[in-house]
C-alpha cells in the first residue's frame, strides 16, 4: 500500500515547478489530485501528465488569494472526489527589489499571494474538517505550507517575500497548536530548488552546478528531488505537527526557530544607561543569526 492511497489532495500553484512535482508524486503514491494554478495551460498540462501515468486529477484555475475562489477550490475537491484529506499551499510569486526601491504594490502583491493565499484555502479546508469532526467522522487531515529559507533566515532583496514566508512559518506553528483537536496536523517546508521562480537568484545555480560537478548527480536542483517530504507530511504516516523543515536535494533538517537566549533581569524598570552597559556583552554571548547556507551574518556592526 502506498503512502497516499485513496487520499484527496489539493495543491495550489501546481502548474509548474515544485507544485507540479508534488502533484505527480502524490498521484504516483495513490492520491487523487486537484491541480490548482491561475495558468489554465499549466494546470491542464499537469493533469494530463497525471492521467497519462494512470493517476486521477482535475484542474482548477481559481485565484487562491480570493476568498470565494479558495472556497470554490476546496468545494471542487469535495464535489469531484467526495472529500478532502490534504491541502498543500504552494502558490507563490516574486517581486524582488532592494528595500529602498520596493514599492507598496510590490509588497502588497507578494503578501496577497503568499499569506492571504495560504489563509484562504486553509480556512475553507479547516471548516470542512471541523464539521466532519463535530459530526463524529474520523479526520486524518494534513496541511503542508510552503515557507522559504528567505523567510526563516532572510535574504537580501527579498524583504516582501521573506516577511511573507516568515509569516507562513509562524502561521504553521499556530495552526499546529490549534487544529490537532480536529484531526488536522500542519507543517511547513522551507525548500530550495531550481524553478522558474528561483533560477535568477544570485549564486543559487552556481551552487547547484558545483554540486553536480562534484557528485555527478544530474540536475540536483530539480524539484522532483525534494517533494517526497511533502508527500510524507501530507500522508497518514506523518505525526509531526507545527514544524518547519529545511529541504533541498539530498538534505532534510528540522528548522529551529526563535528561542530566548542570554538574558539579564532586575526587579524594577530599566534605565537607558543600564541597558547601554549590559547589552553589548549580552549580544556578544548570543548565537549569531545565520544565512541560508548556515554562515553567521554580519549586519555591518
Amino acid at each position: 500500500m502506498s503512502s497516499s492511497d485513496g487520499r484527496i489532495v489539493v495543491i495550489t500553484g501546481a502548474g509548474g515547478g515544485i507544485g507540479r512535482a508534488e502533484a505527480l508524486l502524490f498521484a504516483q503514491e495513490g492520491a487523487r489530485v486537484v491541480v490548482n494554478d491561475v495558468s489554465a495551460d499549466g494546470a491542464n498540462a499537469v493533469v494530463e501528465e497525471v492521467r497519462a501515468a494512470g493517476g486521477e486529477a482535475v484542474a482548477n484555475t481559481d485565484d487562491i488569494s480570493d476568498w470565494d475562489g479558495a472556497g470554490r477550490l476546496v468545494q471542487q475537491a469535495i464535489d469531484t472526489f467526495g472529500g478532502l484529506d490534504t491541502l498543500v499551499n504552494n502558490a507563490g510569486i516574486l517581486r524582488d527589489r532592494m528595500f529602498v526601491n520596493m514599492t507598496v504594490d510590490d509588497w502588497d502583491a507578494v503578501m496577497k499571494v503568499h499569506l492571504r493565499g495560504t489563509f484562504c484555502p486553509s480556512k475553507h479546508a479547516v471548516a470542512h474538517w471541523r464539521d466532519r469532526s463535530k459530526a463524529g467522522d474520523p479526520v486524518v487531515a494534513r496541511i503542508v505550507n510552503t515557507s522559504s529559507p528567505s523567510g526563516i533566515y532572510g535574504n537580501i532583496g527579498q524583504a516582501n517575500y521573506g516577511a511573507a514566508k516568515a509569516g507562513i512559518a509562524a502561521l504553521t506553528q499556530i495552526m499546529g497548536e490549534e487544529l490537532w483537536r480536529y484531526g488536522v496536523l500542519a507543517n511547513a517546508i522551507a525548500p530550495s530548488a531550481l524553478t522558474g521562480m528561483t533560477e535568477g537568484l544570485q549564486g543559487y545555480k552556481d551552487r547547484l552546478d558545483e554540486l553536480e560537478a562534484r557528485t555527478g548527480w544530474t540536475n540536483p536542483g530539480g524539484p522532483e528531488h525534494i517533494v517526497a517530504l511533502v508527500v510524507w507530511l501530507g500522508s497518514p504516516l506523518c505525526t509531526a505537527n507545527g514544524q518547519v523543515f529545511n529541504l533541498r536535494a539530498g538534505h532534510v533538517s528540522v528548522a529551529e526557530g526563535w528561542r530566548p537566549g542570554p538574558a539579564v533581569e532586575k526587579e524594577g524598570t530599566w534605565e537607558v544607561a543600564e541597558l547601554d552597559a549590559l547589552l553589548p556583552d549580552l549580544i556578544a554571548k548570543a548565537h549569531r543569526q545565520v544565512d541560508m547556507r548556515g554562515r553567521e551574518k554580519s549586519y555591518g556592526g
